[in-house]
C-alpha cells in the first residue's frame, strides 16, 4: 500500500491531455481529468446542506488494513509522510518517539507520532451532509479510508486537526498563511472526486479564497 500510495502521488504530477467535461457527472469512476481551479470550483454543484440525521463517524468505517500487511490506514499515512521515517517493528508497530512528521496546516515539526492526527481533508460529518448519506457502507468505508489520492488524507498536527473539527472552509482555515492555497485546492478536489456537494456559503468561501491563489491547472481521478 505505501509503494501504490508513492505511484499514485508521482502519476497526479504527469501531464494530462484530458480536458474537464461539462459536469463531474459526464466523468466516469477512474476517469483521470485536468482543468483549473477555477473550473473546479466552477462545476461543484451547490445546494444547501443535508441533515445530519442518522450520521456517526461509526458510519465510516475507518482505519482499516486494506491490503492486510499489517498497517491500517491511519499507519500507512503517518509512514508515507513522514519527514524522517520512524521506527516499526513486528506487524507495523511504530516506535514511540521515533521519526518526525511536518504539519503544514500550522508549519510545526512534530516529533511523535502520538501528536500526529490523520485529518480527512473533507471531515467524515461534512461528507454526509454534502451527499455520503445516501452511500452503500462500503463506498463510506472507501471514502474514510482513501489512500489513492494523497490529498484525501493528510498527516497534521492534532492540536491543528481538533481546531478544524468537522467546519467547512467558510468556517475554518489553517492557521498557516503558506496553507491557503493548498488546503482550498485539496479541499475542491476531494469534494469533486467524490461528487460531493458544496452549500452557498462554504461555496462563495472558496471561491473568495481561491482568489487569492494562482489559477493552476489541477489533476482529479474520479471515484464516483
Amino acid at each position: 500500500m505505501r509503494l501504490l500510495r508513492a505511484t499514485i502521488v508521482a502519476l497526479t504530477a504527469l501531464p494530462t491531455l484530458l480536458a474537464w467535461p461539462a459536469s463531474p457527472a459526464a466523468a466516469a469512476p477512474g476517469e483521470r481529468v485536468t482543468a483549473p481551479l477555477s473550473e473546479l470550483i466552477a462545476a461543484l454543484p451547490v445546494r444547501d446542506e443535508g441533515s445530519r440525521a442518522g450520521y456517526s463517524r461509526e458510519r465510516f468505517r475507518h482505519w482499516v488494513d486494506t491490503d492486510r500487511d499489517g498497517c491500517d490506514t491511519r499507519e500507512e499515512v503517518l509512514l508515507a509522510e513522514a519527514a524522517v521515517k520512524p521506527r516499526v517493528t513486528g506487524r507495523c508497530v511504530i516506535t514511540p518517539g521515533t521519526g518526525t512528521w511536518r504539519s503544514w496546516y500550522d508549519r510545526i515539526t512534530l516529533a511523535t507520532s502520538t501528536d500526529v492526527d490523520i485529518d480527512h481533508m473533507v471531515p467524515l460529518a461534512e461528507a454526509w451532509e454534502s451527499g455520503a448519506s445516501v452511500w452503500s457502507p462500503a463506498a463510506r468505508r472507501a471514502y474514510a479510508n482513501d489512500l489513492a489520492d494523497p490529498r484525501a488524507l493528510v498527516a497534521v498536527h492534532d492540536s491543528a486537526n481538533q481546531s478544524k473539527g468537522d467546519q467547512d472552509p467558510a468556517e475554518w482555515m489553517p492557521p498557516a498563511a503558506s496553507a491557503t492555497c493548498r488546503y482550498i485546492t485539496a479541499w475542491v478536489v476531494i469534494k469533486t472526486r467524490y461528487g460531493l456537494t458544496a452549500d452557498p456559503v462554504e461555496h462563495a468561501a472558496i471561491e473568495d479564497v481561491a482568489a487569492g491563489c494562482d489559477d493552476r491547472e489541477v489533476t482529479v481521478v474520479q471515484a464516483r
